[in-house]
């Protein structure tokens, strides 16, 4: 099954165990921000998927859905 970004942002935030409050103060971002992405209906900028990579340890083509 392909997953979207929100999907493999919220897999990720629940693998490491973390609430959406949590990576939103890690990323500097309000919590409804995170639950935006997480449902798909706003994308992150260029820079905040830097640091969602960076916070989580994969690549930016993972979180885009280009590797597994």
């Amino acid at each position: 099954m392909d997953t979207g970004f929100g999907e493999r942002l919220r897999v990720l935030r629940q693998e490491k165990g973390i609430g959406q409050v949590q990576l939103a103060r890690e990323l500097d971002v309000g919590k409804s921000v995170i639950s935006l992405w997480e449902l798909g209906r706003c994308e992150p900028t260029l820079s905040k998927l830097i640091a969602i990579a960076t916070y989580f340890g994969v690549s930016l083509d993972y979180l885009a859905g280009l590797e597994d």
